[in-house]
């Protein structure tokens, strides 16, 4: 019988998949229609927006379908579509104990405020709720949610596939795993991005999530506000009633007493209430430095995720993808060229990106690889001048407190071929010298030991958090 094929599938689903992933992606949905055809059934299925479409499409269809065919005997094609969402109520907004009307529906239910920091207050439009504007539910933001910055907008790869993974996971059940989830990385390699796209998710998900993005310095400036006013019952009021916490660079909390004491207060409130936080830095928690050992405990105590350089493909693929954007296609074979030219970070490569078009406008070219170095000179000059083999060797044995020299010898003591690896990992990975050039220049060592060491580092790297951020410290110096 078709009739109860979909129930009948969740049973077997339930049995099949991890309980927390069916209680997130699977028991939510609506039931299914099923419509029998002569060779195959179809079974349409709503979900509540693109967000789960796209996930539930990437990673549970083909296991769905497999499942429903098995029982039903027949082949079954499933249909994934976004259910119409209702429109929702015209909002008040209460200032000053004045009730106004909105002047237009906000797609944050008018949850995320650009205000100068005074308290508001949103309530149905039921005549019944006007006569009580209670201080609650009431975050205040200076800084809204980017609508620009979601999953779907987000260039996928290596570099970011486990924060990606991650941050997909408590957009589709916050409050539930990895909670709290910390992020951290060098500067512009989309941390910022990652989180907003969890707000956004959330948002069209719940429009009425009480969802507030904001940097770590805003956090600090309202604690000090707060403090010379003693509102600190304003600041509760403010994070403690949240459904997500987004904040950006907790780094900047080192040193100050006062805002960490309140942060952790905030911190604990919200995680009893099963609200979820997200924090970024650019360090992993027990690298941040004159910050309360309890307070980095915490960061640490649910899923700390590190988003790495971009790979060569993975810069190639944002480039194509925002010249398009642009409306100005990208050769392939410019991509590489600027890809490999341009290794520090998304934002670097957004920037080379901008040159490149623009040249193109103002000499009315095509886009080109000698357009792209016309384009580039500057830079490219710049970082031929900086990093060489020998900055390099110098960098790592200044580091690790070794001599230069140790570089070209042939000491094999762990406290010095170590950092040798890793200065031929980075030789590799940051000039366009080749596997024997580099063994060249590390004494006269034979091509197959400088690809054993950047394999090596390489692999280590993404296992061994404090070795990652070491590298992370050697590149942004070479980088300066």
């Amino acid at each position: 019988m078709t009739a109860d094929l979909w129930s009948r599938g969740c049973q077997r689903l339930a049995a099949e998949l991890p309980e927390q992933q069916f209680n997130t992606w699977i028991r939510p949905l609506p039931a299914a229609q099923v419509q029998e055809q002569a060779d195959q059934a179809v079974v349409s299925l709503q979900v509540p927006n693109r967000f789960k479409l796209d996930w539930i499409r990437a990673q549970y269809a083909n296991r769905i379908e497999s499942v429903l065919a098995e029982l039903a005997g027949k082949p079954v094609r499933l249909e994934l579509s976004v259910a119409a969402r209702p429109a929702p109520a015209m909002p008040v907004h209460g200032i000053g104990g004045v009730v106004q009307p909105l002047r237009a529906p906000q797609p944050a239910s008018a949850l995320l405020v650009a205000n100068g920091g005074s308290a508001q207050t949103s309530v149905s439009a039921d005549p019944a709720n006007l006569g009580s504007l209670l201080p609650s539910r009431q975050p205040v933001s200076r800084s809204a949610l980017n609508p620009a910055l979601t999953f779907d907008t987000l260039v996928p790869g290596r570099a970011n596939q486990m924060a990606r993974t991650a941050a997909l996971h408590v957009a589709g059940a916050p409050g539930q795993m990895y909670n709290p989830l910390f992020i951290y990385g060098g500067v512009g390699l989309g941390k910022t991005h990652l989180i907003h796209a969890v707000g956004n998710a959330l948002l069209a998900d719940k429009p009425d999530a009480q969802i507030l993005y904001l940097h770590a310095e805003q956090f600090i400036s309202d604690v000090v506000k707060n403090y010379q006013r003693k509102t600190f019952d304003e600041l509760k009021a403010k994070y403690h009633q949240l459904d997500l916490l987004l904040i950006d660079d907790v780094q900047f909390f080192a040193g100050k007493e006062r805002t960490q004491e309140e942060f952790f207060n905030a911190f604990e409130a919200l995680l009893a209430k099963k609200a979820h936080i997200i924090m970024t830095s650019d360090t992993y928690p027990k690298g941040l430095v004159d910050i309360d050992e309890r307070l980095t405990s915490r960061f640490d105590s649910g899923l700390t995720v590190a988003i790495e350089p971009p790979e060569l493909e993975m810069r190639v693929a944002i480039l194509i993808r925002k010249a398009e954007v642009e409306g100005a296609p990208m050769p392939e074979d410019v991509a590489f060229f600027v890809a490999k030219n341009v290794r520090a970070n998304v934002r670097e490569l957004e920037g080379a990106l901008r040159k490149v078009l623009a040249y193109a406008r103002f000499s009315h070219k095509d886009i080109t690889i000698q357009l792209a170095r016309e384009a580039l000179k500057d830079l490219l000059s710049i970082q031929n001048r900086q990093i060489s083999v020998e900055n390099i060797q110098k960098t790592v044995a200044d580091f690790y407190k070794i001599k230069v020299a140790d570089m070209y010898s042939k000491k094999r003591p762990a406290s010095i071929a170590r950092p040798r690896q890793i200065a031929m990992y980075l030789a590799k990975e940051l000039t366009q010298k080749s596997l024997p050039e580099i063994g060249e220049l590390f004494g006269g060592r034979d091509h197959t030991t400088v690809l054993h060491a950047v394999r090596k580092i390489g692999s280590e790297r993404q296992k061994n958090t404090e070795l990652n951020q070491q590298l992370h410290v050697l590149e942004q110096t070479l980088k300066g």
